[in-house]
């Protein structure tokens, strides 16, 4: 991988309104939340939020990656309107289109219309197709620990067809709900079942591998059908043998793991990258990952990274 050129895209890159913050600091909520975020900081990175960081604002992020050499990044507001009682958000999607303006080719924005049953239908789907139509987003979070309900929640369901309708690919929390007060209930990787089912042509892309419930986003009953999507023999999948992958069928529901876009040479082309698994092919047209349809082959895959030859 070394001497590799990729083609590299961070998602979910959160900037903070301080503003904003600072206004809603008085909230019995706010100290509870920054308990929590404490607590997962220490555990992932060995400090909490007194510690030194960065400007959680574009221009810092920008700096960083360029000294990683990561090509474009997807950035998203931070809502966590339940801490002050429905009455403010962290940042909005209007707060991220101006951190990213001055980025154009290298910022993209990751929508959040949510919480979509709290707001109503009506006014998160006029968001969503303004978002994406108007504003040129790529990928939409859904975000349910702060919502009335959970993943699967019927609810949900008009938002769910016109994203299918759209094709924007959707971002779903999935997995323990990390921060309090929000119900880890509300985000159940097995939720995902339904929405898929009755969306098949719905693009998901399940953030955090559905930790630590892992294993039931990828678990035994999804893993053979992942595997034969992709064209992925066995052996090839451990690691071992030789490349006899062959032709993957054309159907892309229910892809499991992380997946890695590539742009690879070889018979197979574009194609992707199962975590330890090796360069795989699946079904469909070419993908030029510079377009940043990064979800295209993504259903059921937690964080995306392009690779470029």
């Amino acid at each position: 991988m070394a001497n590799e050129d990729l083609f590299v895209a961070l998602t979910e890159c959160h900037f903070m309104n301080t503003q904003t913050m600072s206004e809603i600091a008085y909230y019995p909520a706010m100290k509870r939340w920054n308990d929590s975020v404490d607590g997962v900081l220490r555990a992932w990175a060995g400090r909490d939020l007194a510690s030194e960081w960065p400007h959680p604002l574009a221009e810092a992020l920008i700096g960083y990656m360029d000294e990683a050499r990561v090509d474009v990044c997807f950035c998203l507001r931070e809502p966590m309107m339940d801490i002050s009682g429905g009455s403010a958000s962290m940042s909005t999607n209007g707060f991220m289109l101006q951190q990213i303006e001055p980025y154009p080719g290298r910022m993209y924005l990751e929508a959040n219309c949510g919480p979509v049953i709290r707001r109503g239908l009506e006014h998160a789907i006029w968001e969503l197709e303004y978002l994406v139509k108007e504003r040129g987003a790529k990928l939409c979070k859904m975000y349910q620990p702060e919502d009335a309900g959970p993943i699967n929640d019927r609810r949900l369901w008009p938002f769910y067809a016109r994203a299918e309708e759209l094709g924007v690919p959707l971002t779903v929390h999935t997995g323990n709900s990390y921060v309090v007060p929000q119900p880890g209930s509300h985000c159940d990787v097995r939720q995902l079942d339904d929405v898929m089912l009755a969306f098949p042509d719905l693009k998901v892309i399940a953030y955090h591998a559905g930790w630590p419930d892992t294993e039931a986003l990828i678990g035994p009953r999804d893993a053979r059908g992942a595997a034969e999507e992709l064209g992925l023999c066995p052996a090839h999948a451990r690691g071992q043998g030789q490349d006899t992958r062959p032709e993957p069928r054309p159907a892309h529901r229910h892809r499991s793991g992380e997946a890695q876009l590539t742009t690879r040479p070889g018979p197979g082309g574009p194609g992707l990258r199962l975590a330890g698994a090796g360069t795989v092919r699946a079904g469909g047209a070419g993908l030029d990952p510079r377009e940043t349809e990064l979800a295209t082959y993504s259903n059921r895959c937690s964080e995306v990274i392009l690779w470029r030859h």
